[in-house]
Parts: C-alpha cells; structure tokens; sequence
C-alpha cells in the first residue's frame, strides 16, 4: 500500500517542490502515529518531493515519535530552538523554491516568509490533505467501524438507561463508561443527552435536567478509536409515546431511508440531502430540518465532503459521511436520527445500527 506521504507527494509534484504540514490532524494522518492531537505539542512535517520527509518535534514528544511515526524521519526541536526558525532553515538548505503548506496562522506564516528572504515562494493548499483524507484505506475503515460498533453499543446503554427521573448527565456518564469499558479511546466529541424542550436545539448538549415522563431524549453520540469517530443519534421517548410524537419520528425515519438509498459512488451530495429534505417537506415540516444533512468524519467529526443543498461534492468510494436528518419543533420538542455510513460503489453500508425505534415503557 502507497504511504500517505507518498500519496501527497504524487498530488503537489507539479505545483511544489515540497509541503509543509502543520495541522497536527493531519502530521497524525501522515505519520499514523495513535494519540491525541493536542499531545504533539508544537511540531511540523515538511515533505520534501524525492527525499525523505522529516516530523520536527519537541523532546516531550521525541522519543513517542521516534518510536511510533511511520514514513518518515523524526528530529528532535532542542530546548531553546525556534520551530519556525528551524523549519525556514531547512526549506532553505534544501533549495525548494515552491512549498505548499496545509494551514498555518498568519503570525507563522510571516515569520516563514520573512525568514525566506523571497528565495522561496509559500502557498496554501489544504486541497491535496483533504483529497486525501476524505478516501478512507481499508485500516482507516476498520478504525472507524470499531468505533461505530463501541458507538452502538452506547446507545444500547442510552435506551435500557432512560428513564424519568434520572437527570440527563447521569445518562450520559453510563453511555461513556460502557463505550470505554468496552475499548473506546475516549469520546469523539461532548456526549448529548437532550430531553424535554431542549430536543429542539440540534446541539441540546447535557444538564442536570431531570427526564420526565413523556419527554423526547435525543442522545447524539460517538466513541473514538484509534484516533478515529464514530458519530450516531437516536430519539427516544420517556415513556409512551404520542401519536404526534410517533408521526414525526416516522417521517424522519423515512427520510433518513430515502438519503441512505442515495448513498453510493458517484452521488451528488446536494443530491442526497434533498432525498432526505423531499420527504420532511411534504409532510409539511420542511422548515423545521434547519441542518443539512450530513458530513464527511474520519480523525475530525466533521471532514469534507458535506452533504447539504449547495454542496458541490460527489461522494466516493471510501467517504464515510453521516446521514442526520431532524425535525426540530422549538417549545415542543426535536427528533434526529443518525448513522455513520461507508459509501461503495453501488450502495452504503450503515457502521452504526440497529435501534430505530421509540422507546415505550
């Protein structure tokens, strides 16, 4: 299998004679090393075209570097050198005239190219990164559907969990801690256990609030594994639901279904969305779906491509999206029903499954 710096080499050999990744998301893309993004402190991957790559990093994190980066060399940032300084010199002494970088704040940048004294040029380009990142390889793919399986397996513990009386955070914490007994390497973002009026708000978040009997509970959540996310909503009901209650969550449900048959190589994103957006606005709720539909995931809960009415993407094989739709019905209540969705060649394949129905009790 061609390495990922390899793969990005391929893309800017016409345009740079090197690239500069500085997004610590992405140095843990192309150097595969399992941690969070925040522990690599300041670092910098610099992609010379033809030569070996090098991952400059400070010592708290040398030696799990050294150890663990893969394609590439890894040199350690000394106490009391300047990164930035560091990185300039090297662009220089390797003669390269052109380099793109990934993202870089403008202080950095000046800093760069001030150092450069115009002997190189320096562009961003995150395109070539995120061509990349939206095409999971067969590892990426197993990461992500253990993390959708540890992520069902949350959300079997949210419904046999609910129940009136229990407040929203009491919920979440029995979701949390089945997800990482059984091997989650933490949670991909804040858990959501939103009930009551607040199952209108899309991102509800968690509270004291205590669940009472009636309330719709949309719990949104997602387990990380080996750096990669999961991400699945359900709606569940304390108690019997209402028939409006019930009404509603059908028509959300088929519209996820509608979206989910869409799903496959070669769909226009915006397409699928209005899949979804046709059934919500011919039972009359159009203006009640205030989202759009989905996102790419992968290491980032939200990744390219979107899936939305004016995206221009075309889904690959590969893409992992989510397939969200929501009606959202403030001072009343919300239903959002969700799933991580691998796209082939003719069709999806759901990673998250399974509970699609109101809890009665």
């Amino acid at each position: 299998m061609r390495s990922r710096i390899k793969a990005v080499e391929d893309a800017f050999r016409n345009e740079f004679d090197g690239y500069l990744v500085v997004n610590p998301i992405n140095i843990l893309y192309f150097t595969e090393l399992v941690g969070a993004a925040d522990s690599l402190g300041s670092a910098m991957l610099l992609i010379p075209g033809g030569e070996e790559s090098t991952l400059h990093i400070h010592g708290v994190n040398y030696e799990w570097a050294k150890t663990e980066a893969k394609n590439c060399s890894v040199q350690l940032v000394k106490r009391g050198e300047d990164l930035v300084d560091l990185i300039t010199e090297k662009i220089r002494e390797m003669k390269l005239m052109k380099v793109g970088f990934d993202k870089m704040d403008f202080q950095t940048q000046q800093k760069v190219s001030k150092g450069l004294k115009r002997r190189a040029q320096l562009e961003a380009k995150a395109d070539y990164v995120w061509d990349l990142r939206s095409v999971k390889d067969g590892g990426e793919v197993d990461r992500i559907q253990r993390a959708a399986q540890l992520t069902t397996e949350g959300m079997q513990t949210a419904q046999d969990t609910i129940k009136a009386g229990l407040r929203e955070f009491e919920v979440a914490a029995e979701i949390e801690y089945k997800m990482r007994s059984h091997g989650s390497y933490g949670v991909a973002f804040d858990t959501s256990v939103a009930s009551g009026l607040c199952s209108a708000f899309p991102h509800g978040g968690c509270s004291e609030k205590k669940l009472q009997t009636g309330d719709a509970v949309v719990v949104d959540i997602g387990a990380k594994y080996k750096n990669y996310c999961a991400d699945m909503t359900r709606t569940f009901v304390v108690g019997r639901p209402s028939a409006k209650q019930e009404k509603i969550y059908n028509i959300v449900k088929e519209a996820q279904e509608n979206a989910f048959q869409k799903i496959m190589e070669g769909a226009k994103t915006k397409d699928v969305d209005a899949a979804a957006r046709r059934v919500i606005a011919k039972a009359g709720l159009g203006e009640f779906f205030v989202h759009g539909l989905g996102h790419g995931i992968g290491l980032e809960v939200h990744e390219q491509p979107s899936l939305n009415s004016t995206s221009k993407a075309v889904l690959k094989a590969g893409n992992v999206v989510t397939d969200e739709p929501g009606v959202y019905l403030v001072g009343y209540g919300g239903v959002r029903i969700e799933d991580t969705v691998l796209v082939k060649r003719s069709k999806g394949q759901r990673l998250t499954e399974g509970l699609k129905f109101l809890k009665k009790s």
